[in-house]
């Protein structure tokens, strides 16, 4: 027998795991990933950080920085200078994330479209 309109499915509704939701609750924001693929390569000083991804403030990089070090995922390390200069390499936890990153990147390599352009599909 059909449902009427407002009246709710009896069947358990399907849930995300809690493991996918707290991996995108930190790398589903805005430049995350980016600073996690930029520190795979090697530790970085913040202004290096800062130069190699374009478009991004000083408070955000900071803000995300303070996330990915309580997260576990980035060591913070401060040379006391002079000049005073502030360094981060990702941890163990961190370099784990390498080859995930890499087979995101392959995947968007194979099915996004470069330079951000529409797909021929959608275009008018």
């Amino acid at each position: 027998m059909a449902k009427g309109r407002g009246e709710r499915n009896e069947e358990p509704c399907k849930q995300v795991d809690s493991e996918m939701t707290r991996f995108f609750e930190l790398f589903g924001k805005r430049w995350t990933g980016l600073i996690v693929a930029v520190l795979t390569e090697q530790g970085a000083y913040f202004a290096e950080l800062r130069r190699a991804i374009p478009g991004i403030s000083e408070r955000m990089l900071s803000d995300r920085l303070t996330e990915l070090t309580t997260a576990g995922l980035v060591v913070r390390e401060v040379d006391a200078g002079p000049p005073l200069r502030v360094a981060y390499r990702l941890t163990d936890a961190g370099r784990a994330l390498e080859p995930a990153l890499k087979e995101l990147s392959r995947w968007a390599e194979n099915h996004l479209p470069s330079g951000g352009a529409c797909p021929e599909r959608f275009r008018d």
